[in-house]
């Protein structure tokens, strides 16, 4: 069964968007984890515009299931991570004047400054993984510096360009020959789902808009067991579609 990671920073964009409590990262986390969660995922951003420290802080004190920490490869973020110790840090690209992650972070052009942040990582008992694109050279210099998990960046699948799930499918294959676990996640709703989970050798979707949006709808318990419904019914080869 392929994990579902469920990220909860647009239920602090909401709260934000009014500048109170209302609603509650930890109490959206717990209602995930009702809906069958297998892990929860935050995104603390430099300029903090969803996700706060003190939501980072409570989720992880709080919840049992595995808690990835989405993070910028800078000096504050690798300290704020060795103290929070969440089970896994996913190293993201990030640009204060984009609406959302556009891309995956540049690997091969960056491995000496990535370098001894993973190591840090790592030696804190931190699971790391790099959000990458599936280009062959960015799986490579993923391997080379010792990480053993990599998440590609769907979002230009999800945006529907040609030839992109072909892509996924040939850096899935070459990940299996680095001995590389793989993650996938952005941009995935419950209509484009389907072809990503059947990606050969996955192991875990990280997914959030499209699941908070639902929840809108329907609660977040409801909308994360129609993703969990949906990513099983296409690893099970019976398609995407959920009633």
């Amino acid at each position: 069964m392929i994990r579902l990671g469920v990220n909860i920073d647009h239920v602090a964009t909401l709260r934000n968007a009014r500048g109170g409590t209302e609603p509650d990262p930890l109490a959206a986390a717990f209602a995930a984890i009702e809906g069958g969660a297998d892990g929860i995922t935050m995104h603390l951003r430099e300029d903090r515009r969803h996700i706060r420290d003190d939501d980072l802080a409570r989720v992880r004190a709080s919840i049992a299931l595995p808690l990835n920490m989405e993070m910028a490869a800078t000096a504050e973020m690798v300290e704020i991570a060795c103290r929070t110790k969440p089970h896994a840090c996913c190293i993201v690209p990030e640009r204060r004047e984009e609406v959302t992650t556009e891309g995956g972070l540049d690997a091969a052009g960056q491995q000496a400054a990535l370098a001894p942040m993973v190591a840090r990582l790592r030696e804190a008992g931190i699971r790391v993984s790099l959000f990458i694109d599936p280009d062959p050279a960015q799986l490579r210099a993923a391997a080379s510096l010792g990480v053993p998990v990599i998440e590609l960046h769907t979002g230009t699948y999800a945006n529907g360009a040609a030839g992109e799930l072909a892509r996924l499918e040939q850096a899935a294959r070459l990940a299996a020959e680095l001995g590389l676990e793989l993650h996938a996640g952005h941009g995935l709703t419950l209509g484009n789902v389907g072809p990503v989970a059947q990606l050969p050798g996955l192991r875990e979707l990280n997914i959030g808009h499209s699941i908070v949006a639902d929840a809108i709808l329907v609660g977040l318990p409801e909308a994360v067991r129609r993703m969990r419904a949906a990513m099983d019914a296409a690893s099970a080869g019976e398609g995407s579609s959920v009633a």
